[in-house]
């Protein structure tokens, strides 16, 4: 039996979600088995101060994990930044990782169905990424318990060493990407968003890991597996969210109550291809501009 991966938690001053966060994922089958890593990032200002200690307080509470490693950043490193430099330690040691933010609540079943993933397909170094979340795609039949995309996502994940530390976070590539038409086209088909996010990144309207392994994961021609029910609901759209405010209708999914741990995996390496197009209709102009429409009445109502 491959031992198990370290799960990597990133904070900063949500302590509601984060508890509910820890909560959720004590509750995993494997979780007394599986080494916790948290970071906790430092006030970007004074007046986060004291909610920044008090969840450092409630952090040293923490059990049911076979570890518990907490790291205190005295300064605000912000989350992409976070990311990245807590991630790349943590493969240094243990060659792969889970990772989690601290609005995410999760199945039972999760850190099993993240391990299977990342056991099952290591060797193939086409894989680039395991997904903890999944949409709810209705009226799909799916045989197996988990199919491949072209596109990660951010809500509970997990990768390995080798695939991480390739990533060109500074996209030293994206000049030339930027005027080949038929490449941005391309990329487009893993979302309307992407395009616009990767060039914010570069022009430094945007910090964000994600769009940036998203980018990599699209130039290495790599897969990304999701579960056919997701293991992840997403709790943190709420006024402290650091990008988003207001529940998004689109992302809402039914979260796994079948605790199974055994997982009828894909032996080909493909893309679902009914999936891909019912994942591109809810990424595509129309569901966002819905959700858009569907903000702006949230935040009207709140005022």
């Amino acid at each position: 039996m491959q031992p198990l991966a370290p799960i990597v938690l990133f904070t900063y001053k949500r302590l509601t979600t984060l508890q509910q966060t820890v909560g959720a994922l004590a509750a995993n089958f494997l979780a007394e088995q599986s080494d916790l890593i948290i970071y906790s990032d430092g006030p970007k200002k004074q007046e986060d101060e004291p909610i920044i200690q008090e969840i450092r307080m409630y952090l040293q509470t923490i059990t049911g994990f076979k570890s518990l490693r907490i790291h205190e950043s005295t300064t605000n490193k912000g989350l992409a930044n976070s990311i990245i430099t807590g991630v790349s330690e943590v493969m240094a040691e243990y060659h792969k990782a889970i990772v989690l933010e601290d609005d995410l609540i999760t199945s039972t079943n999760f850190l099993d169905f993240m391990n299977a993933g990342l056991n099952e397909y290591e060797q193939q170094k086409n894989v680039y990424s395991i997904s903890g979340y999944a949409f709810d795609f209705k009226n799909q039949t799916i045989q197996e318990d988990a199919y491949f995309l072209n596109r990660s996502w951010p809500w509970g994940w997990a990768t390995w060493e080798d695939r991480w530390t390739e990533c060109d976070w500074n996209l030293s590539q994206y000049k030339d990407f930027s005027t080949n038409k038929k490449a941005r086209r391309e990329f487009s088909s893993l979302g309307s968003d992407v395009n616009a996010m990767l060039r914010k990144q570069w022009e430094g309207d945007l910090d964000s890991w994600s769009i940036r392994w998203i980018f990599h994961i699209f130039q290495k021609n790599g897969y990304v597996l999701y579960p056919t029910v997701s293991k992840v609901d997403n709790n943190g759209w709420d006024f402290f969210a650091t990008h988003t405010i207001g529940r998004k209708n689109r992302y809402i999914t039914p979260i796994d109550t079948s605790n199974n741990t055994v997982f009828n995996l894909p032996l080909h390496i493909k893309i679902n291809e009914r999936i891909q197009r019912s994942f591109q209709i809810k990424m595509g102009f129309i569901a966002r501009g819905t959700n858009k429409f569907v903000e702006l009445l949230l935040s009207i109502r709140g005022k």
